[in-house]
């Protein structure tokens, strides 16, 4: 390559790196994987070794992240976030612990080595032991300030110990575990909102929020690996670090191995390879840090990087298979989201023949075609991905994938929200959108008309008996006598359900209705402060605004649902078939349990909800999520992690007879 032809190369890597800087560290919406990434990277790095004078300052090789978002307030960090040089090859780990021998002259040197969580990296800064302020890495010299998003997190402590009064910053990442991120995407599932792809976007979107009562919500968390400034306090290597944290409340990692030697270094790579699947929380590689505090000084730092520690990026599981088909999906909320149908191939422990391509944006970004050979993985080691299109495999029998024009189901023309992202059908009487109406209206979760599952939803469709969910109450023995393979008793069982459904507590059939942006939690909220279904209806958006924890989106659609004149006659037509639509009080029975809060876990004896009316009803207010506040977490079997936060919090756990017992005081 000729200085001209590195010259524009090196422009080019340098316009495409700042591009995905931008989209990573600012909008939390990567479109390339870390490896390709790094692959960019270390191409032009070695562009700037083969030609010096190629080598700016302003090069993405020689500083970390993007520039602080204009909307937060930028703090200026006392001692510079630095990234970690990182590899893929073992060659190079072994090539690291050379360059350390060297550096420090001698044969054995102490390194440990921990998780590289894959979240996103905060320094919080404590003043006199009280948390003064939080900041994200931005360039590494200046973040955002993140302050009051980052005190809503759980567990973490806003003043340390007593002992440790000094001006303290300690370095960590902030994420979103494996069960959080399941949880919120239910959620979001139930309210008929987009998934996240994956957890760290997630929790980078979340950091960036305005508004810390919507990041409240979100269940963040935080992990700690480093302290940046001891306040004084003598802390001569990273094992101290750990020990030092561990004084402070401060979370450390789950895993964590010293090793002597290039080897030792390799196998407890391996290790932690074979283990971080077992950790509630993503993670992407190795950190390999020099132990003692002196040795690290000796080494230095580049413009970068430190010398002293570098991360071991695992490679992701992946697999190649043929992209047969993409299909589309039509949801409750009328939402059309892109499907790919695979040949069938093994990858992680299943086979996987079906996976998301989140909307229509991602499917023209990566030219996405039917017949395509594609590369898919695990994101976060749950959700199928696809994260490469192999374009030289083409040989123009490929069908490109275009956003649809009209609903697939009904034909009706499609509408794209103000983001321009998701694209709905807004024809209320599309049988898919019934369809799944209909499901959610009938689930567990909402109306809980036990038996009326998919296929007998899907019957009372297509025979035209059910056009929305009012119609589930004109069904007769005549009507269910039309469907296929449903038997007498059965027909006995499903009328049951639908009656007894009549006298469901009215935030379940808000719920049931299925509004954009209306969960279960949001439902018993509105039914709690406005005492009814009309009440809510009538409400404007700034009088729903008053209701605890509903921000101006669920206003807004809540709004818009009461004033469609299709929506209030079928308010009408529920209230006309006997449904609950007033909160009825619930009946105080004692107050034993009144000013506590509890948190519900694991299988019980009755029904959870069951339990939690009797919590209200002896003075007691329950809580999806184990916090500071919690009072009690009432553990039946299969009890999760919410037992391990609820340690980690001192939270007093309880059995079900422990429960009943202080019930009858």
């Amino acid at each position: 390559m000729t200085f001209d032809e590195a010259s524009q190369r090196v422009a080019a890597l340098r316009a495409e790196l700042e591009h995905h800087n931008r989209l990573y560290y600012q909008q939390a919406a990567p479109q390339i994987s870390d490896s390709q990434y790094d692959a960019l990277m270390r191409e032009l790095q070695q562009l700037e070794q083969q030609h010096p004078q190629l080598c700016t300052p302003d090069s993405p090789s020689q500083k970390v992240g993007g520039a602080p978002l204009e909307s937060f307030a930028s703090i200026t960090h006392k001692v510079p976030m630095m990234s970690l040089d990182n590899t893929y090859s073992q060659e190079e780990v072994a090539a690291f612990y050379a360059r350390l021998q060297k550096g420090l002259g001698r044969e054995q040197v102490r390194c440990v080595i921990e998780p590289k969580v894959d979240g996103v990296a905060i320094a919080l800064r404590y003043e006199a032991g009280v948390l003064k302020h939080a900041a994200t890495r931005g360039d590494g010299r200046v973040g955002d300030d993140v302050t009051a998003n980052v005190r809503t997190i759980a567990g973490l402590p806003l003043r340390l110990p007593a002992g440790m009064q000094g001006d303290i910053e300690v370095r960590g990442e902030v994420f979103i575990g494996h069960q959080g991120f399941a949880r919120m995407n239910a959620e979001r599932e139930e309210a008929g909102e987009a998934l996240f792809a994956n957890a760290r976007n997630a929790a980078a979107g979340t950091l960036k929020l305005l508004d810390s009562r919507q990041v409240a919500k979100r269940p963040l968390e935080a992990i700690f690996y480093a302290v940046a400034d001891a306040g004084g306090e003598a802390i001569t290597s990273q094992r101290e670090v750990y020990q030092w944290l561990g004084r402070a409340g401060l979370r450390r990692s789950d895993w964590f191995v010293e090793v002597l030697g290039a080897q030792e270094m390799l196998e407890a790579i391996a290790q932690l390879d074979d283990q971080r699947r077992r950790l509630p929380y993503d993670t992407d590689g190795a950190v390999v840090k020099v132990d003692e505090w002196a040795d690290q000084a000796e080494l230095g730092l580049t413009a970068k990087a430190p010398r002293w520690a570098m991360a071991y990026k695992y490679q992701p599981e992946q697999a190649q298979t043929r992209l047969i088909k993409v299909d589309i999906q039509v949801g409750r909320t009328g939402a059309l989201t892109p499907v790919a149908r695979l040949e069938p191939v093994f990858l992680s422990g299943s086979t996987v023949s079906n996976a998301t391509l989140h909307n229509f944006e991602e499917v023209e970004r990566k030219d996405i075609r039917e017949g395509d050979w594609v590369i898919i993985e695990k994101a976060g080691e749950v959700i199928p991905a696809v994260v490469e299109v192999l374009k030289n495999k083409r040989d123009g029998s490929e069908v490109v994938v275009s956003a649809p024009a009209c609903c697939p189901v009904c034909g009706s023309a499609v509408q794209r929200d103000a983001e321009q992202v998701v694209i709905r059908c807004p024809n209320a009487s599309c049988p898919e959108v019934v369809r799944r109406r209909l499901e959610h209206f009938v689930s567990r979760g909402a109306m809980d008309i036990s038996g009326l599952g998919e296929s007998v939803v899907a019957q009372l469709v297509q025979l035209g008996l059910v056009r929305d969910v009012a119609d589930l109450y004109q069904l007769d023995v005549l009507s269910f006598s039309r469907l296929e393979r449903v038997g007498t008793k059965s027909v006995d069982n499903y009328l049951r359900a639908i009656a007894n459904s009549r006298q469901q507590a009215p935030w379940r059939l808000l719920f049931g209705l299925g509004i954009l942006h209306v969960g279960a939690g949001v439902a018993r909220k509105l039914l709690e402060h406005f005492g009814g279904v009309d009440a809510v209806a009538a409400a404007g958006p700034q009088e729903l605004m008053q209701c605890p924890d509903i921000g101006e989106a669920v206003a807004g659609s809540l709004h818009q649902w009461f004033r469609e004149p299709v929506n209030a006659a079928l308010l009408e037509r529920l209230r006309s078939s006997g449904l609950q639509l007033t909160q009825q009080q619930v009946e105080k029975q004692g107050e034993q349990l009144a000013g506590t809060t509890w948190v519900i876990t694991g299988t019980l004896s009755q029904e959870r909800e069951t339990v939690a009316e009797r919590i209200r009803a002896h003075g007691g207010r329950v809580s999806g999520s184990v916090s500071g506040k919690t009072s009690f977490v009432l553990a039946g079997s299969d009890a999760g992690s919410k037992l391990e936060k609820a340690a980690k919090l001192g939270v007093r756990v309880v059995s079900e007879a422990e429960f009943e017992a202080m019930l009858a005081g």
